[in-house]
């Protein structure tokens, strides 16, 4: 199996887990919503049912006390006789049946006011109106008032017969009883409400963590990739040039034999700088390493550089300096190493006619600045809030082509945290496609 199969492999192993993830996570929120949904609409069901519970009792209460103000109005001599009482039949109904037989009748109005004042003692407050209906079809004959009743979220008691055939009773319908049943709920939806902020709160920070573990592993696997090929291609150059050196056909031929030499250190101090660095950016970020700060003059470190980067370039670069600080206080081995990154840098993002690069360096109040400043492709504003972070690069060193700079996204990360070693700081400006420029404060 080649590499490109392994990474596609893992690739899709990765994304299999993050999916399978995603997916118990939005099970997960479905399921606890559903729930809560199950336990309030349960809730709501059972305080339903009491007021239901309640509306009767009162219209019942209203009803008895109704009849017995009509019954002072009963002749001397007459006598209502009350009947069996059963599951379908209460004994109240014989009563309500030989008062309509003495032609008398109760008022669903008076029956209205009494039942107010009991609701309102239960402190339900909601929009009712008294009916006189047909228990075996639910046909209204007759209502307390004139109010349109809103079909939505009515509560009916149950119809209490004032017939002993059923053809006539009573019942008290309540309109928009909500808000006297939230209410009731109210610590419930709050509790609730706090539950479901915390669940959705969890998560929000699980698909973050996810995410964020979803990048690190893309970072890995960038930075493994980036490794492999970096160290790749100096390991083959030493190990071409030490095949040619112990072959011994370059002996007679010092020039050449002097070349591949070169090659040889060339690679072998490209590969200790790179473990340096990563090695570095460990201590430093375990704050395990100490800054040997010293007056470090700056003039003979630039000419060092402008050599060293002229030599191996492979565009042309052009330098010019403008030290007007002649000496920063500083660690100068890791000075001399940000400088590094920042030239190679400079030339790394650069068209291919050559790049500008020019080193000034300044001194205020409180620091000595030290500005390395090109004219390459620049970073865009979105690049320039990252660029500092580890493995991040920018747009230019993203791009996915045969051309596009090596390396690992540590060289500016090295630089800060260097900086922040020393106490300073560390800006950029640049506007894409113009300039870039790198400001490095040391403290006085």
């Amino acid at each position: 199996m080649d590499k490109k199969k392994i990474k596609e492999f893992f690739a899709d192993k990765k994304n299999r887990r993050f999916a399978g993830l995603s997916a118990l996570t939005f099970l997960g929120l479905i399921g606890a919503l559903a729930l809560q949904a199950v336990w309030l609409y349960n809730v709501y069901t059972l305080i339903r049912n009491d007021i239901q519970k309640e509306c009767t009792s009162i219209l019942d209460t209203a009803l008895y006390e109704e009849t017995n103000i009509i019954s002072s109005h009963i002749p001397d001599g007459y006598e209502i006789l009350g009947g069996p009482q059963n599951d379908s039949i209460s004994s109240n109904t014989y009563l309500y049946e030989g008062i309509y037989k003495l032609g008398l009748q109760y008022s669903i109005t008076e029956i209205d006011s009494i039942a107010g004042v009991y609701l309102h003692k239960k402190d339900i407050n909601a929009d009712y109106v008294i009916c006189n209906v047909n228990p075996k079809t639910k046909e209204i004959y007759d209502k307390s008032n004139t109010h349109k009743l809103f079909q939505l979220g009515l509560i009916k008691s149950d119809i209490i017969p004032t017939r002993l055939d059923f053809s006539q009773g009573v019942q008290i319908i309540l309109e928009n009883p909500f808000k006297y049943i939230f209410e009731r709920m109210g610590l419930l939806i709050i509790s609730t409400l706090i539950i479901l902020s915390f669940v959705i709160s969890c998560i929000i920070c699980q698909i973050r963590i996810i995410a964020r573990m979803n990048k690190i592993f893309q970072i890995r696997e960038d930075f493994t990739y980036a490794m492999i090929h970096d160290m790749k291609t100096p390991l083959s150059s030493i190990f071409t040039a030490l095949y040619f050196l112990h072959s011994g056909r370059l002996d007679n031929k010092p020039e050449t034999k002097e070349k591949y030499y070169t090659i040889a250190e060339n690679e072998v101090d490209h590969l200790l700088t790179l473990t340096n660095k990563v090695l570095t950016l460990s201590k430093l970020e375990s704050h395990k390493l100490e800054m040997n700060r010293e007056d470090v003059p700056l003039e003979p470190m630039v000419e060092n550089l402008t050599v060293k980067f002229t030599a191996k370039a492979q565009k042309p670069v052009r330098f010019t300096a403008d030290l007007k600080a002649p000496a920063v206080y500083a660690d100068k081995e890791y000075l001399e190493e940000i400088l590094s990154n920042l030239i190679d840098n400079a030339i790394k993002y650069s068209k291919p006619e050559g790049v500008d690069i020019r080193i000034r360096s300044e001194l205020n109040e409180k620091y000595t600045v030290i500005k390395v400043h090109d004219n390459g492709l620049g970073i865009s504003e979105a690049d320039q809030r990252t660029i500092f972070n580890k493995y991040e690069r920018a747009a230019a060193g993203r791009k996915k082509n045969k051309n596009r700079p090596s390396g690992f996204g540590l060289g500016l990360n090295f630089v800060q945290q260097v900086m922040h070693a020393h106490e300073g700081k560390v800006f950029v400006t640049s506007i894409e496609g113009e300039f870039t420029e790198f400001a490095l404060l040391f403290p006085r």
